[in-house]
């Protein structure tokens, strides 16, 4: 696969998974929601970090080092959000783990990721328009 068809992948599975956060959202699966809204935001880098360094994207599920190698602005105001998310990528977990991060979300809170990933994503979209050669 060509690096633009892997970029074009990418933001196809990140576009994806935001639609399903949105999903999950109406269907008040907050703890699925916000899990969507991380995987999207990951796929994204993914996408800008093939974009920019033309090789495979580390194999990681962290979006601060993610967002740290590439070569973007550093937009300090995303950062805690992206750290917010982190706490809930989902592989692998315990049930009794999901369980407790249940606990911690309710509409309004899972509404408010929804709402930054989707400005952030908007963000990251536009850098990776922004890059293509």
């Amino acid at each position: 696969m060509t690096p633009e068809a892997k970029v074009e992948y990418w933001l196809d599975i990140a576009e994806y998974d935001l639609e399903t956060a949105v999903a999950m959202q109406k269907s008040g699966r907050y703890l699925y929601t916000v899990f969507t809204c991380q995987q999207a935001l990951e796929k994204l880098l993914k996408a800008i970090h093939i974009q920019q360094k033309g090789d495979e994207a580390p194999r990681t599920h962290n979006l601060l080092h993610l967002f740290r190698l590439l070569n973007l602005p550093q937009r300090v105001d995303y950062l805690q959000t992206m750290t917010n998310l982190n706490t809930y990528y989902l592989e692998g977990r315990y049930p009794a783990y999901k369980q407790k991060l249940s606990q911690l979300l309710d509409k309004k809170t899972a509404q408010t990721f929804l709402d930054e990933t989707k400005e952030i994503f908007q963000w990251l979209k536009s850098q990776l328009l922004l890059n293509k050669p």
